[in-house]
């Protein structure tokens, strides 16, 4: 069954039932009233706080779009791209394109306007659609954009070079169109997070986008009484991949337009949400909320919320160890992906296997994993080497990079960049990043699990640990520490706190500075070590 097949059958089974609610907490907090209050939205559309459809609108949006996209003269194969914030016109769009085999092209909402330029040229893509918040930024590069032939505009006061999507669409036939589509179909272009170098574009079949469906819904038992919370934004893998589990089983889900722990906990309260997919920066604002008394969970119904899980980067056990103590009937999980894996699932924890916390776990459904050292081969029990995995959801390839796609697809198995090693069970435990590896004194360094000790400290928010250029040593160890709000901590007391490190295991500089995360939750090392190595690195401050 393809994902598109999943949606008309969805529209067919449940259609008068809520597929998709889209919560605006800065629109409610400004209007002051319950969620639940519904004469606002009836009364002043642009003021919604709350929309929602059902599945029968979903599929009826979904097709609509896909018949003006057919009106426009877009045909199979070409690219259409997504530049939106999370919102419930997002999926329908997103499905919309699928329907006439156009390939989806989902853009990440923090690039420049330079950045969209150069993603929109490097996938060829022939139409964009996009939202009021990148007015500004598509004024400046409208006339240097060569592949781009159409536009679409999502909101009001649409811009001249657009048209409306809302008032195009309303026109168009809510059938189905008529176009064949095969498993083997190009279906979406991804990009890479850009943590390591400029993105890369990443493309998926329709396979892809279907094997991630029951991959999810095998690890986390998506039932259709479920409710599922989506925070990440949705031009991600992650975030729309964990829905898909949702998605194959006619599940509701609702998107939230903010991170705040009192908008995510009245969200999970007032919505009854069951699951809920967390990065590690907002578990942490949670229980820091919890621990501070800025929020009361006696104030929330959350006896329905069955499952939190995490994933896009390595999540500190002390993390876990934390959340358990307030939320000690959560079900939990960690899961591991990347955007070349189709997101989430190809290693993952599983919710019975809460005693591993730590580790990233085992091959998911219908994945293989394996940990090879230097020469092609299985390294022995224990031993760090680069994690390789092979399954229904790895892309097709670089879009129009062979070189690079040859670097990292040998026989149909994904070389991931990450350095891992397996315990005497089987489980897998994420080292970190092959290019992260620090290399100080011919000793290799692996930040990961530095940071997974410094986060223990009490007054510690979050920490990145970067190797500094050094003439004897090569490179030493630099630990980027930022504290929480009420949190006091020197120089001295890290390294105090450290001593139960091995020698060479210990932070040769402790700079007290934020860390920055990308949207999807990971750590920006790039700009730390453009901000720290290039001989401009600040002094030590030895005293917050």
């Amino acid at each position: 069954m393809l994902i598109t097949e999943i949606l008309a059958r969805n529209a067919i089974m449940y259609g008068d039932n809520t597929s998709l609610v889209e919560i605006n907490p800065e629109l409610q907090e400004k209007h002051e009233v319950s969620w639940r209050e519904y004469e606002l939205i009836e009364t002043n559309p642009a003021a919604s706080f709350r929309r929602e459809m059902t599945w029968r609108e979903f599929d009826d949006k979904a097709n609509r779009f896909a018949n003006l996209l057919l009106n426009s003269g877009i045909k199979k194969g070409d690219k259409v791209a997504i530049l939106l914030m999370n919102c419930i016109e997002w999926l329908p769009i997103y499905l919309g394109i699928l329907k006439i085999g156009a390939v989806a092209v989902p853009l990440n909402y923090r690039y420049t306007a330079e950045e969209i330029k150069y993603c929109l040229e490097l996938a060829h893509a022939a139409t964009l659609v996009f939202g009021t918040e990148f007015i500004d930024r598509m004024g400046t590069i409208i006339d240097k954009i060569s592949h781009v032939k159409m536009y679409f505009f999502v909101g009001e006061n649409c811009p001249s070079f657009a048209g409306s999507y809302d008032k195009l669409a309303a026109y168009c036939s809510a059938e189905a169109p008529q176009i064949k589509l095969t498993d083997e179909d190009d279906a979406a272009i991804y990009f890479s997070s850009g943590t390591t170098g400029f993105p890369k574009a990443i493309l998926h079949t329709h396979r892809s986008l279907v094997s991630s469906c029951y991959t999810e819904q095998n690890h986390h038992q998506q039932a259709r009484e479920d409710n599922f919370l989506c925070i990440p934004p949705l031009y991600h893998t992650g975030a729309k991949m964990h829905w898909f589990g949702s998605f194959l089983v006619g599940g509701k889900a609702v998107l939230l337009r903010g991170v705040k722990p009192e908008w995510i906990l009245k969200a999970i309260s007032e919505e009854q949400v069951t699951i809920v997919w967390l990065l590690v920066p907002w578990a942490q604002d949670i229980l820091d909320a919890i621990e501070s008394g800025a929020v009361k969970l006696g104030d929330y119904k959350l006896d329905q919320w069955r499952l939190m899980h995490i994933g896009a980067q390595p999540v500190p056990p002390s993390l876990i160890q934390r959340w358990k103590k307030y939320f000690p009937g959560h079900l939990y999980d960690t899961n591991y992906g990347l955007s070349e894996s189709i997101g989430p699932g190809c290693v993952h924890l599983g919710m019975e296997n809460i005693h591993k916390v730590g580790a990233i776990g085992k091959p998911g459904f219908r994945w293989e994993a394996m940990i090879i050292g230097e020469s092609g081969c299985p390294v022995e029990q224990g031993n760090v080497g680069e994690l390789v995995v092979k399954g229904p959801g790895v892309m097709k390839c670089y879009y129009n990079d062979p070189e690079a796609t040859a670097a990292v697809l040998k026989d149909g198995w994904l070389f991931t960049g990450d350095m891992a090693r397996m315990d005497e069970d089987g489980f897998i435990y994420l080292v970190d990043r092959k290019k992260d590896v620090i290399i100080c004194g011919g000793e290799n360094l692996y930040p990961v699990q530095i940071e997974d000790f410094l986060h223990q400290h009490d007054a510690i928010k979050d920490v990145a640990v970067i190797g500094l250029p050094d003439q004897r040593l090569g490179e030493i160890s630099a630990a980027i520490i930022e504290l929480k709000p009420d949190g006091k901590c020197t120089e001295n007391e890290i390294m105090t706190f450290c001593s139960s490190l091995p020698r060479y295991k210990r932070p040769r500089k402790i700079i007290f500075d934020m860390v920055p995360r990308n949207p999807t939750g990971k750590i920006e090392k790039p700009k730390l070590r453009e901000k720290y190595c290039a001989g401009n690195l600040v002094a030590v401050q030895t005293q917050i």
